[in-house]
């Protein structure tokens, strides 16, 4: 593809993982990052979910490898690494150095922003959704598909940002031990509820009530498995 990635081909080289392309960016000059050819990246393709179509098909992976460490991050690049090179870019992750900012990519690219538990609230998929990692490319993208073309200091707001809207705030008041507050987040809070009994029944066995109280993007929430695998991971 000579670098020049069109997002039809990224999208369907991600079919079989149940992943898809989650926005474009072209980075200025000053916050590129490098490929390993020492070039500055000219787009970037975020890489992630809406909802859970991705998750039978890693359960599947991990059925393979039980005992392998980090076992989300390990299956996100054995599926991005060959999408990548296959495609002519360079694959980089959240959970990797140098840190790439993520979080702001997204917000650029998919005119996110924070909702008040601090996850980045999507208008269709709401809390139900995540990014695996993103593409880098050296050509700039040849198709007409929208391509936010910016600096990654300042985040561009969403035309219409759920929360927003959002009067009741009903995430804020549905925690037990009141762990999210506009003020942030009392992590040490939540990892003590979720120790106890009453914790481990509640959000530790069906999610995190603060999440499953907004009501953008229902029909897109995980399914129990993997909302047991993601609270697992958190403790």
């Amino acid at each position: 593809m000579n670098n020049q990635p069109h997002n039809a081909a990224v999208a369907a080289a991600l079919e079989p993982s149940g992943l898809q392309p989650r926005g474009w960016l072209a980075p200025d000059e000053t916050s590129a990052p490098r490929l390993a050819s020492g070039k500055t990246a000219k787009a970037i393709c975020l890489v992630g979910h809406g909802g859970g179509r991705f998750w039978p098909v890693f359960r599947a992976w991990h059925r393979k490898y039980p005992d392998i460490a980090d076992p989300l991050d390990a299956w996100s690049k054995a599926v991005l690494e060959p999408v990548a090179a296959l495609l002519g870019g360079e694959a980089v992750f959240p959970s990797d150095r140098p840190w790439q900012p993520f979080q702001q990519w997204a917000m650029a690219a998919e005119r996110l922003k924070p909702s008040p538990l601090g996850l980045l609230i999507h208008p269709h998929y709401g809390l139900w959704h995540g990014y695996r990692g993103a593409i880098l490319f050296a050509g700039a993208r040849r198709d007409d598909a929208p391509f936010t073309s910016a600096g990654m200091t300042e985040p561009q707001p969403m035309v219409v940002h759920p929360c927003d809207a959002c009067s009741d705030k009903p995430c804020l008041s549905a925690c037990p031990v009141g762990a999210f507050s506009l003020s942030g987040f009392a992590v040490s809070d939540c990892r003590t509820f979720v120790k106890t009994e009453a914790g481990t029944t509640t959000c530790m066995g069906s999610g995190c009530l603060a999440r499953d109280a907004c009501p953008v993007g229902r029909e897109y929430r995980y399914g129990p498995e993997q909302i047991r695998f993601h609270m697992a991971a958190f403790v």
